[in-house]
């Protein structure tokens, strides 16, 4: 106590200010998520915008990004993922789980399929009722700039066997919140 009251004294004597950092777990990391194509806050791609508008731009393919995670609480027994769009009622673009707990990544381009290839294991929601969509659904905001955020949930069983290949995205998105032992989070703009 005394240690950190001298340690406070000194921060405020020499005009520091803010808070300090909350030390950290002993071998313990935070859980986040990061993205080869964009940073944190940063401008989603266009490779990664939605082709449902109409629109005849070649560089928008509706990729999903690269995924990487790091750090997840130890008890994880696999993963899901959601993507909101922020600015459009949480409009969910996409969910994948039963990403096996061995994972620490997605590729770019998941298949559209509801048992995509890669991760193998892994299942998909169909977009918005559309079930010959299944998976991710990119950007669609042709003259707006919207925030879309992927969250990376680590859950507490290896597989959501209430969900199947009819569940609904809202449906899937509450068991895996339900499931989450932990989440890490990155957003970008599109």
């Amino acid at each position: 106590m005394r240690s950190t009251r001298i340690v406070l004294c000194a921060l405020l004597f020499a005009g520091a200010t803010g808070v300090l950092p909350a030390a950290a777990s002993p071998g313990r990391t935070a859980f986040t998520v990061s993205s080869t194509a964009f940073a944190d806050g940063g401008h989603i791609p266009k490779v990664h915008e939605c082709t449902s508008g109409g629109g005849t731009d070649p560089a928008k393919k509706n990729e999903s990004p690269p995924l990487a995670w790091s750090g997840a609480p130890a008890a994880a027994k696999s993963y899901a993922l959601v993507m909101r769009d922020l600015d459009n009622a949480n409009l969910i673009h996409w969910v994948i789980y039963d990403i096996p707990v061995s994972a620490s990544s997605l590729p770019q381009n998941v298949e559209h399929a509801y048992r995509p290839a890669v991760p193998a294991g892994a299942r998909q929601i169909y977009y918005r009722g559309s079930a010959s969509l299944y998976g991710y659904q990119g950007p669609c905001s042709p003259s707006t700039v919207n925030t879309y955020e992927f969250v990376v949930h680590a859950l507490d069983r290896a597989s959501l066997t209430t969900l199947n290949s009819s569940s609904s995205t809202q449906t899937a998105a509450r068991a895996i919140t339900a499931a989450s032992l932990g989440s890490a989070r990155i957003s970008g703009e599109s």
